[in-house]
């Protein structure tokens, strides 16, 4: 009896856990039947064999992850009509975020189902036709954005029953009619602007600026008094104080008028200046974290142009996100500014802003394709890109640990992270391999083109991984000053354009340098001289000082020395001075892996399942993805 009541206990218990961990079985299937039944030109992890809940893209559960609670999914290029019976079937849905598509139709009228609603963007569709008349079904709504589609009719007098909205935009569509005279209690933020509006601001609405209403037929009249400061009052006979004004009384009164005006046209020509200030915003406005896509982007005209993500890539967020990211900036490099950017859903990612990029949208595009069409895990993969006229980004993961440079270089002693000789060799692996496996692109003859210390970072598995590939060819030629970076730069490269695969293994046999030292590849001396890392490498090993090469932190490991004086002769014939005397990559990588055996056992899946009789070298593997 008692081993029955125990068995009975252990099927409670294990069918606990099951509907505990159990997906949101028929919110999984209306999300697949959207998937299925709305044209999309970005992919999305959705599968009916993976869970929902913090695996697919742009989906958010509850905390028992019994059901769906928000659906983030901004440039997604979605085309068409919202099907009916499929997003409506979300009944917990309290966020939901489809804006920047090329969504069409009408308002979905069995969204009256979404009963906990609190966020609505649908902003930057083609939407059209009439909004609900009843807002309040929706009482939870906190944000309504609608702008930028093509919605007609008269604003909905029910908007004044949702007493917990705080902000509505329903800017740059076809709303006509008069503005209702509504009560926003909660109301902080407002755009009406660019509609067929007409009539006068009501009173309860005469506390926004004039801004939120322009490009309409507004009247500002008594009941939104709204009188320009430049304007003088009437001075007419009748008026009670006019027989009280004498005539300086009446110059002051001219004089004013005429300061107010300086001020007044001092002000637009501010105004108009500041245009031409608009490619500089994004700068500014990212290091400050302070991003406003409707400045930066639409005045600029790129409002068309959109983030584009590959395939296989999980991140839910569009241009305007990224745009109103918090930024940090992590540094400066050769082809432009990096920045650590958090989104407001937590998502971190790095955002390289390119400088002087010297060719057009399409060689662009084209350069960027190839690059992100590379999936291994030593190469850092290119999430997506954004081009326009006067901005060109990349966005990538966030490393945490920092580059190979910084952890190389960085303050010593405290929480600094040390490289311990375990670990360079598997930055040399690893770097080694994703170089090799961009060298096989392009029929073979792909080239990095910027490989240092500072484009190398650790992988899930601490081994180096290569990021920045691909830019040099786009870029404008850059000059040779006295700087870290000249110093990866092979002694034939006279035009950063032209850098040839020879070249990138001179630069990885700069950076193996770098490991053996911990010194940088130009660095200067107590008095300082400038000192080049290869020349003085060379100049200790003529004199038979060998020893002296190698960095003080790893003198403390013990039985290391013949590996490092091997991993020192392999570095020393990628820097030789003629570029067909150097090795190819995938040699390099052959003698690197012969220093030590550190891996053999910890091979990517897809090496076992190659479908080759012999199996191919580890750096001709690509990580699945």
């Amino acid at each position: 009896m008692e081993a029955k009541y125990i068995f009975s206990s252990i099927i409670l218990v294990s069918l606990a856990l099951f509907l505990v961990n159990a997906d949101p079985v028929e919110d999984k299937q209306a999300l697949l039947d959207l998937l299925s039944k709305l044209s999309h030109s970005r992919s999305l992890n959705w599968n009916e064999s993976s869970p929902v809940c913090n695996h697919w893209t742009g989906v958010i559960c509850s905390k028992d992850e019994s059901r769906v609670t928000a659906l983030r999914l901004p440039g997604v290029g979605f085309q068409g009509p919202i099907p009916p019976n499929t997003i409506s079937r979300l009944s917990a849905l309290q966020i939901l975020s489809l804006r920047s598509n090329l969504i069409s139709g009408e308002f979905p009228s069995d969204f009256v189902n979404l009963k906990n609603l609190s966020f609505l963007y649908l902003q930057y569709n083609n939407l059209s036709g009439p909004l609900p008349v009843d807002f309040s079904v929706w009482s939870n709504l906190t944000i309504v954005n609608l702008g930028n589609n093509g919605f007609t009719g008269s604003i909905p007098v029910s908007f004044s029953n949702l007493t917990h909205l705080a902000a509505l935009n329903l800017a740059n569509n076809s709303l006509s009619g008069e503005i209702p005279d509504i009560n926003f209690p909660s109301l902080q933020l407002l755009n009406l602007s660019n509609n067929n509006l007409s009539g006068s601001v009501p009173k309860s609405l005469a506390r926004f600026p004039n801004s939120v209403f322009s490009g309409n037929r507004i009247s500002f009249g008594s009941s939104a008094p709204r009188a320009s400061p430049f304007l003088c009052p009437p001075t007419s006979p009748s008026h009670k104080h006019a027989r009280g004004l004498g005539e300086k009384a009446l110059l002051g009164i001219v004089a004013a008028a005429c300061v107010l005006g300086l001020v007044a046209f001092a002000f637009l020509i501010i105004v108009c200046c500041s245009r031409k200030k608009t490619r500089n915003e994004f700068s500014s406005k990212l290091q400050k974290g302070e991003m406003s896509p409707e400045k930066v982007v639409s005045r600029t005209q790129d409002a068309n142009n959109k983030l584009v993500f590959f395939e296989g890539c999980n991140y839910a967020f569009d241009l305007e996100d990224l745009l109103r990211a918090s930024a940090e900036v992590l540094g400066k490099g050769t082809f432009g500014m990096a920045y650590k950017a958090i989104l407001e859903d937590a998502t971190t990612v790095v955002v390289k802003r390119l400088k002087e990029v010297s060719v057009g949208k399409r060689d662009f595009e084209q350069q960027m394709e190839i690059v992100g069409s590379i999936k291994h895990e030593n190469v850092v993969e290119l999430k997506a890109y954004y081009y326009s006229k006067d901005e060109k980004l990349m966005v990538y993961d966030y490393f945490s640990q920092g580059s190979v440079s910084s952890i190389l270089h960085g303050k010593r002693g405290g929480d600094r992270m040390s490289l311990d000789w375990d670990t360079r060799i598997r930055i040399a692996i690893g770097a080694a391999r994703g170089i090799a496996r961009i060298h096989l692109e392009n029929g073979g003859k792909f080239v990095h083109g910027n490989i240092k210390s500072s484009n190398m970072f650790l992988n899930s598995r601490q081994y180096g991984c290569v990021s920045d590939l691909g830019l040099s060819t786009i870029m404008s030629p850059l000059a040779a000053p006295v700087s870290r970076a000249a110093g990866y730069r092979a002694p034939e490269v006279t035009d950063t354009r032209k850098a040839a695969q020879p070249s990138d293994v001179y630069s990885f046999g700069v950076v193996l340098l770098e490991l053996l030292t911990g010194k940088s590849p130009i660095h200067t001396t107590g008095g300082d001289e400038i000192i080049h890392l290869v020349r003085w490498v060379h100049s200790v090993v003529r004199e038979e000082w060998t020893a002296e090469v190698f960095d003080m932190e790893l003198m403390r490991y013990p039985n290391i020395e013949e590996e490092l004086v091997e991993m020192l002769q392999i570095a020393l014939s990628c820097v030789v001075r003629i570029p067909d005397q150097r090795p190819k990559m995938p040699e390099v990588v052959k003698m690197i892996e012969g220093v030590r055996r550190i891996d053999t056992d910890n091979r990517t899946s897809s090496e076992n399942r190659s479908e080759s009789s012999t199996p191919p070298p580890p750096l001709l593997i690509e990580k699945d993805s």
